[in-house]
């Protein structure tokens, strides 16, 4: 089986789709199948399994190429001879990857990793949710199933008037994030106290993670707590006892320094998954977490606390109640054996590529391209 992603979202350094991607990727090259990647860039470049085409820069979006030709795109997807084309965005690559799969006749998959309704409507108007949804069921009516990563994102689908949605929830890379990757040294490193304690968020600092409501917990909280940010990128508006890591950071870091706290801190009501959380867990750290979005979905009762979106004082009210009335040690632990038991990659992968086959054997063995001939 010979599987092509394409989506804008692999042009960043890091994120959930580039995680998805690259784990996906390792687990099929593992089951002997064929995985190719093509993305945007600022030109084009052909580097083994990975085609990098050329793409408008979005100033206002740092990391962002939007691709703009879609017959182009279209037409390089088609070109890999793939068995099944998989888009993993709303935009350009999606429609090329239509196209695409109509020239060879082969099925395409689309994963719902962003959530194009509710951005439209928190960051331009309200008003464009009708023309959004409308948009949202055009596109992927055209596909031959949509993978959802949660159940109130394919509820968004369904409500759309989509059929074709099925739940597919990431994995986590359980060796990466394990406990054992903490690092004795790391408090002393931000200039913490013994008994200070130590929360985390990791992430784009964009609108949707909802950062000043973790500031406002913090000042809430006062000395004693420290939050440590990760990949957010300059954040002038942190509270005193917040250090900021503005850079990427290899996983293998990220998982360091989450392992060497004492939770996760999450104020995003807009996950379409929320990995971060999962990645939080296997290194076995509770998670206190908005009410809202995907993230109740992902971290289970046990596992952590949740509270009201938009709401510091009640996420700084959810953290003194964690250390102060349950045991996040144990906590932490249930959490990493409820990421062992149920979001390994390799049960992931298993589960995509039964959605493969099943989508590859309802085609003709002989695909049809006017553009590149038979073949068998």
């Amino acid at each position: 089986m010979r599987v092509v992603d394409t989506t804008l979202f692999y042009a960043q350094s890091s994120g959930g789709v580039h995680t998805y991607v690259d784990s996906k990727r390792k687990g099929l090259l593992a089951r002997d199948m064929e995985h190719k990647v093509v993305y945007p860039g600022a030109e084009t470049v052909l580097q083994g399994d990975f085609i990098q085409l050329p793409a408008l820069n979005l100033p206002m979006a740092p990391g962002f190429r939007f691709p703009t030709r879609v017959g182009l795109w279209s037409h390089i997807v088609a070109g890999l001879q793939p068995d099944l084309i998989e888009a993993g965005d709303p935009y350009t690559p999606a429609w090329a990857a239509r196209r695409a799969a109509r020239m060879l006749d082969v099925p395409a998959v689309a994963f719902y990793h962003s959530d194009l309704i509710t951005l439209l409507h928190n960051r331009i108007s309200p008003v464009l949710d009708g023309a959004t949804r409308a948009y949202v069921r055009k596109l992927y009516d055209g596909f031959d199933l949509v993978l959802s990563p949660s159940r109130v994102m394919a509820e968004r689908l369904w409500d759309c008037g989509l059929h074709n949605v099925e739940i597919q929830p990431l994995g986590v890379d359980a060796h990466v994030f394990h406990p054992n990757r903490a690092d004795p040294l790391a408090r002393a490193r931000l200039g913490l106290g013994e008994h200070e304690r130590l929360l985390v968020f990791a992430g784009r600092g964009s609108q949707e993670k909802h950062l000043p409501v973790l500031f406002d917990a913090l000042r809430e909280l006062g000395s004693g707590y420290h939050l440590l940010l990760i990949g957010t990128g300059p954040q002038p508006e942190a509270p005193g006892n917040a250090t900021v890591f503005e850079h990427f950071m290899p996983a293998a870091e990220v998982a360091a320094w989450l392992a060497s706290s004492d939770a996760l801190l999450h104020a995003g009501d807009q996950e379409t998954f929320g990995l971060v959380a999962l990645e939080a867990m296997a290194s076995a750290i509770p998670v206190i977490c908005a009410d809202g979005g995907a993230l109740p979905e992902v971290v289970p009762e046990d596992c952590g606390l949740r509270v009201p979106p938009h709401d510091g004082v009640a996420m700084a009210a959810a953290v003194r109640v964690l250390f102060e009335e349950h045991d996040p040690v144990a906590m932490g632990e249930r959490a990493r054996r409820h990421v062992e038991a149920e979001h390994g990659w390799d049960k992931v992968v298993d589960s995509l590529v039964r959605h493969y086959r099943r989508l590859i054997g309802a085609r003709p063995e002989t695909r049809i391209s006017e553009h590149h001939g038979p073949q068998t």
